[in-house]
């Protein structure tokens, strides 16, 4: 469906590739405060710097996938819109010339608004529309957004024209070019904050970004851009910006703060390391956290070098929480010094959103929900996924037949092209449903709730027995003579629904009856028991193939094709091509549960 009309913003200014941002126009004057100290005065600015993270195309506090109002059990609410009110708010109350307002990345990718921009009805088309995360974080007055990795999901075309139509610049001082190994996107952002009766205060903001984009985003990125670690990159560049006059120090990063990393060894640098980089590097005051969808109003962690606290804070995804940090700067022997820096969280169900950006996106909302309710075939009868965790339920055959679909095509005149192709899928949801009759793009979207992308490796036959061996873990062990209660009978020492996988292409038995470790029971492919040494071709979701779940040999295995399509479109494309969505041409019994050989159901 095309817009109604186009909406062309200025272009912003920072659009080469690997150009450093310094000397930004400053704020209007502020007035210093004065205290006394013995017989001379003290100077003191009050500086706060607003943050968000992980807004994934939450514009409006809408669900698109059930059509309606979002909501949840804990009562939160999200979208660009209210993140607006309250920077409004702050702005009025600090003084909008003593502020500035970051992001930690993740923009461009997410929900159905994002999807539409990106493929449907795309920024980059000749005359194409202005994103609509564009539009409104241009409206809100974003001063700088590292980059997260999901900004690379439709390609490098469609980031460097999104970034061509920000009035901010997208910062990622550790994205380099492959070739030359200088920044691809401009390092950092500095900012002078001027001082009635002092030195203007200078602030530096370092993005970086997630070295994990090699993996996840291997087919758009390999030989164009490379992404060495957040500590090395930190530590480069924030001596460099101390000895360019910053006063204050803020980093902008794209990594959790836990220390950990989803994809084992592939890449030799910590996946959520923020915390790493203010023990690690000195000269940082406040680091912005994000890419691990976690609320931390406040983390302070001492710098081993300096012994200085560093204060993190990661406001909760898709526009739910913003995180505010109140910096107070004292000016002693002749340069500003940082007093104190406190951090909170804010949160956005405590506001409405500001008319001004829904006026704004309105037009672009409406098509697409328009778009989401489209029929794009008719289901024979319901499917359901009420039932999907305890029984083969057709609705997830429809995801690993669509898998299984992707990549055999994918793989035509390779190398890999005669092995047979198995998938995996996972019960995401206990609600689930695709009626009978008229289906939906949201119908089909709704099925698959994470933003899972495709990627293919070679396990063999004793492999993937192991696989699903571990995956049988997920069920409580019941005794052949005990009475099965299935609220009871999953989620085995707190294992969620998203970890337990069904395996397409080969048919077992899980006897839960029996210990862990020991439940796949006649297993067979192609009517014969497993062969220990044959090869497949795994389908799986790029969560899964880089660890996720910690099921075992598949993070390691060789990895043969990926794209950045997200699963749940290729669904919708499926179906779409099919106009009919039969079970009896896509859901088989493969599995069951049983006890001692005794089906359980």
């Amino acid at each position: 469906m095309p817009l109604n009309r186009r909406k062309f913003l200025k272009k912003s200014a920072v659009t080469g590739a690997g150009v450093a941002l310094a000397g930004a126009v400053g704020a209007p004057a502020a007035q210093a405060v004065e205290a006394r100290k013995g017989h001379r005065p003290v100077k003191r600015y009050a500086l706060t710097v607003m943050g968000t993270t992980d807004l994934h195309g939450h514009v409006f506090n809408w669900d698109y996938f059930k059509d309606a109002e979002y909501a949840d059990a804990a009562g939160n609410a999200q979208g660009l819109a209210r993140i607006s009110t309250l920077v409004n708010a702050i702005r009025k109350e600090k003084g909008r010339a003593n502020t500035l307002l970051l992001d930690a990345g993740d923009t461009i990718q997410g929900t159905p608004l994002t999807y539409y921009y990106a493929k449907v009805d795309p920024i980059t088309a000749k005359g194409g529309p202005v994103h609509p995360m564009a539009q409104a974080m241009n409206a809100i007055g974003y001063d700088a957004v590292a980059l997260g990795n999901h900004e690379f999901n439709y390609g490098i075309e469609t980031l460097r024209k999104f970034e061509s139509q920000c009035d901010f610049p997208l910062l990622g001082a550790n994205a380099l070019d492959a070739k030359t190994l200088k920044p691809a996107f401009p390092p950092y952002f500095m900012k002078t904050f001027r001082v009635h009766g002092a030195p203007p205060v200078k602030v530096a903001v370092l993005g970086l970004t997630n070295p994990g984009i090699a993996i996840w985003d291997k087919a758009y990125v390999q030989g164009k851009l490379t992404f060495p670690g957040l500590e090395e990159q930190a530590a480069k560049w924030v001596p460099k910006l101390r000895s360019m006059g910053a006063d204050v120090v803020v980093v902008s990063a794209h990594s959790g703060a836990s220390g950990t990393s989803s994809y084992g060894d592939q890449v030799p640098y910590v996946e959520n390391s923020a915390a790493l980089v203010a023990q690690q590097v000195p000269g940082i005051d406040a680091i912005l956290v994000g890419h691990a969808h976690l609320e931390i109003p406040e983390l302070k962690v001492t710098n081993a070098a300096s012994g200085k606290t560093v204060v993190l804070s990661e406001p909760l995804a898709f526009a739910e929480r913003m995180s505010v940090f109140d910096f107070q700067l004292v000016f002693e022997r002749g340069c500003w010094r940082v007093e104190s820096v406190a951090a909170s969280v804010r949160n956005t169900n405590a506001v409405a959103d500001d008319p001004r950006i829904t006026r704004l996106l309105k037009d672009e909302h409406d098509v697409v929900v328009a778009y989401v309710n489209q029929v794009v075939g008719s289901a024979t009868e319901t499917l359901t996924t009420v039932e999907a965790r305890y029984k083969d339920a057709p609705i997830i055959d429809l995801i690993t037949k669509v898998q299984e679909d992707v990549v055999r095509a994918a793989l035509v005149g390779t190398q890999y092209a005669s092995l047979p192709v198995i998938a995996q899928a996972s019960p995401f949801s206990r609600t689930s449903e695709i009626p009978a009759g008229d289906v939906t793009i949201r119908d089909l979207s709704s099925l698959y709730v994470y933003d899972n992308t495709l990627v293919a490796k070679v396990l063999t036959g004793a492999q993937v027995r192991a696989y699903l061996e571990y995956s049988a873990n997920y069920f409580v062990r019941t005794p052949a003579s005990a009475v099965v209660d299935t609220e009871k009978l999953t989620n085995a020492n707190n294992r969620p629904d998203y970890n337990y996988d069904y395996v397409s292409g080969l048919r077992y038995d899980i006897d839960i009856a029996q210990a862990e470790g020991s439940r796949i029971k006649n297993l067979t492919y192609g009517g014969a028991p497993l062969d220990d040494a044959q090869q497949f071709v795994f389908a799986v979701n790029n969560y899964r193939a880089n660890g996720g779940g910690a099921f075992p040999f598949v993070a390691s295995a060789p990895e043969v094709w990926s794209e950045s399509t997200e699963i749940r479109t290729r669904i919708a494309e499926w179906v779409t091509a099919k106009g009919s969505l039969d079970p009896a041409e896509f859901a088989s019994v493969d599995w069951k549960l049983t006890r001692e050989g005794t089906p359980v159901f």
